[in-house]
């Protein structure tokens, strides 16, 4: 340090001898016998100083001179002073008023002001005129080297995975000088460890400090205290130093196993345990920490693969072994399981990416318009965009896939993407139109992308209200004035966004309606009501009532709809019982069951009378057998035998055709062996041929009808004639 401070002295000190060498030159130019040539000549401003230096730090007995201030003025017998003025001049700087020495008063810090600007000028002594403009110089304060480097951040803490590599990097500290730094070694500073080897190393210029030792561990030790040093001087004898404290922590990585601990575990589980529940747990320790401690179980081996199941509990890290069939201990007495604990693994894959030829990229993925419905052609809906990611950015082109616009409703501009209307849209007709755009780079034409356009038309008022339905009303003639005859309602094609609202009112020409009026149920319907209980179908079946229906829209549109109302017979209760012109014929109070039963009754009574005609006509006929199927049986009931089939006495066969005889009767006689009876026909199916004998006696009429069979004793038999009634009944 003292021969730091001489060699400052001595670089002070030579400016100084070589300003003295010069003003002995420079002297006898300037003495008495050339007085009156310097006087002839122009005067001008000489000094020989323009930047001074003084050394920081210096401190003496007395004042240090800094330097002396001359003049071309000055020759020995000029009445002159120097006068000083600017920073520090009367408290830290001294100027000589005769000779122009500056003299420093106070120690000076570089580092608190490291340079002093003041004026110089010279005056008339006595008048204090000034001889000559005044002129400004610098005073600077020279560095030595007072100030030790600081590390200004620390202490500091760092973290380097265990197991790194010799020269991993783990951080970097920073020191700080406030010497002059442009200024001799002051401010150069060298780095090196004091404490942290062989664990640590540090590099002398940059500070970085690095792994020194293979395969630090950390579950052998996990914290380090490295204390660093920085020295100005660039290190040298003599320089200041400071030091600073870095902790260095070694973070975990997975290079430890888990393991059990114990190599058998044994449990004991009832043969009733439910599936699901918890049967055992299993714990496999590791050295490692965080997530590189966790672990997963398997069972890897053993006769229970499908009897048990094993999972790991995120929170204790302990394996659960749980049940997932029903166990029976008369089949199987014991199981042995392998199970298996590992990491969970991590690893860092680096992905070089090759650059390719990207299709343009749209700002969004879907695009949402909107556009008012009649809007005119060529209105601008909105627009899309897209850009060529690649490096080469190569210009894009618009298009519209005409697949999604069939009508080709929209056009696109193929440069800027503006989306422009091509025939005029109904929201009524259709309400959102899905559109594809697509963009193609110019360069490559098969770069292709797509983009979604939903185009939302937007109402306008352009549909007048109209009735719901086609309404049709029923008034009850004993009807009481004010009753409700029908509740109307009106739908809207048009969708506002503030909602519907309706206006109702009758036409002008129907305002003055005797018969109807309407009211507002301030729920968008009306409700028609009577106005009197005058109404009957004979004076007038049906009444039309025009009602005029208007919207709220901008401008209001508006319709006239008709509501039909008929005029109905009704119960007492009001329940409608028959609408129809016919029934104005019907008595007061005859009902329509009523009416119903009165023709079901004449359509009787008509069918009784033709059935009695066409009985009557067909009594009438003669009965004739016109073929094989109309045969008629006429049998008279006697007690004699017959003589069967050897009786073939001839008859008349008109007798049996006619059996009552030219005049309708046959001669009979009183005879109490004789006798006739009108009964029901045999229910013997009929022959299908028959041999008939015929025979008069004195005593009888016999007449006989035999079938073609053996020959047996008849019985008494009876008979009936079919369609009527025996001839001697």
């Amino acid at each position: 340090m003292p021969r730091r401070s001489g060699e400052l002295q001595m670089d002070l000190w030579l400016p100084l001898l070589l300003f003295w060498i010069t003003l002995a030159v420079v002297a006898p130019a300037s003495g008495p016998g050339s007085e009156g040539q310097r006087l002839l000549s122009r005067a001008k401003r000489g000094w020989v100083w323009n930047q001074m230096f003084v050394l920081e730090e210096f401190s003496g007995p007395d004042p240090i001179l800094v330097g002396r201030l001359h003049t071309d003025l000055d020759v020995g017998s000029k009445n002159i002073k120097y006068v000083l003025a600017g920073e520090g001049a009367g408290t830290i700087f001294a100027i000589n008023e005769n000779t122009g020495d500056i003299h420093a008063m106070k120690r000076l810090d570089r580092e608190e002001k490291a340079e002093y600007t003041l004026t110089a000028q010279v005056v008339n002594a006595d008048t204090d005129e000034p001889l000559e403009p005044p002129s400004g110089f610098i005073i600077k304060v020279q560095d030595i080297n007072d100030n030790p480097p600081q590390f200004i951040e620390g202490p500091y803490r760092a973290s380097v995975p265990e197991m790194s590599a010799v020269g991993t990097p783990v951080t970097q500290v920073t020191a700080t000088d406030a010497d002059d730094s442009g200024y001799g070694n002051s401010a150069k500073l060298v780095y090196s460890i004091l404490e942290g080897q062989p664990y640590f190393s540090v590099d002398p210029n940059s500070a970085t400090i690095k792994i020194a030792l293979h395969e630090m561990d950390r579950e052998m030790r996990e914290e380090y205290l490295v204390v660093i040093q920085a020295k100005d001087m660039g290190g040298h004898m003599g320089g200041l130093s400071g030091t600073t404290t870095v902790t260095v922590t070694l973070t975990d990585i997975n290079d430890n196993p888990p393991k059990f601990s114990k190599s058998l575990y044994e449990f004991v589980i009832p043969e009733d345990l439910p599936m699901g529940k918890t049967g055992g747990n299993v714990k496999a320790n590791d050295r490692d920490i965080g997530e590189n401690a966790r672990s997963t179980y398997n069972i890897i081996d053993g006769d229970g693969l499908g009897m048990f199941e094993i999972v790991t509990d995120a929170q204790t890290q302990e394996g659960i072994l749980r049940l997932r069939k029903p166990l029976d201990y008369e089949t199987k007495h014991a199981y042995i399981l392998k199970v298996e604990a590992t990491n969970v693994h991590t690893a860092t894959v680096k992905i070089v990416v090759v650059d390719a030829d990207e299709p343009p990229v749209f700002s969004k993925p879907m695009y949402r318009l909107e556009v008012n419905e009649n809007a005119p052609i060529n209105t601008v809906i909105g627009s899309v965009t897209a850009r060529d990611p690649d490096s080469s950015g190569s210009s894009v082109r618009y298009f519209i896939d005409r697949h999604t616009d069939l009508e080709r409703q929209f056009n696109i501009n193929v440069d800027d993407g503006k989306i422009t209307l091509a025939k005029p849209l109904d929201r009524e007709t259709d309400m959102w139109h899905n559109i594809t755009v697509t963009a193609t780079e110019v360069k490559n034409h098969s770069q292709i992308s797509r983009a979604i356009v939903a185009i939302r038309v937007m109402d306008i008022n352009d549909n007048a209200p109209e009735f719901a339905t086609e309404y049709e009303a029923f008034l009850c003639e004993n009807g009481k004035p004010g009753q409700v005859i029908q509740t109307l309602s009106a739908v809207d094609k048009d969708d506002p966004i503030q909602g519907h609202y309706f206006d109702y009112r009758l036409v002008p020409e129907m305002l003055n309606n005797p018969n109807f009026t309407i009211k507002n149920n301030q729920d968008n319907s009306i409700s028609v009501l009577a106005k009197h209980d005058t109404f009957r179908r004979q004076k007038q079946e049906m009444y039309f009532l025009p009602i005029i229906v208007t919207d709220n829209g901008h401008p209001p549109m508006s319709s006239t709809n008709t509501l039909t109302i008929r005029v109905c017979g009704c119960s007492k209760d009001g329940e409608v019982q028959s609408c129809n012109v016919e029934a104005y014929v019907l008595p007061i109070g005859l009902s329509m069951g009523a009416l119903i039963a009165i023709l079901a009754c004449i359509t009787l009574l008509l069918v009784i009378v033709v059935l009695f005609v066409t009985l009557r006509r067909h009594k009438n006929e003669p009965l004739i057998i016109k073929d094989d199927e109309d045969v008629r049986e006429n049998i008279i009931r006697y007690d004699d035998e017959g003589g069967g089939e050897e009786d073939t006495e001839a008859f008349d066969i008109a007798t049996l055709q006619n059996p009552d005889g030219i005049n309708g009767y046959l001669p009979r006689k009183e005879s109490n062996r004789t006798s006739s009876s009108c009964q029901g026909r045999d229910s013997t199916p009929a022959p299908t041929a028959w041999t008939s004998t015929s025979s008069s006696t004195s005593d009888s009429t016999k007449l006989t009808t035999t079938r073609r069979r053996p020959r047996t004793t008849p019985s008494r038999s009876t008979a009936t004639r079919a369609g009527g009634p025996s001839p001697g009944h």
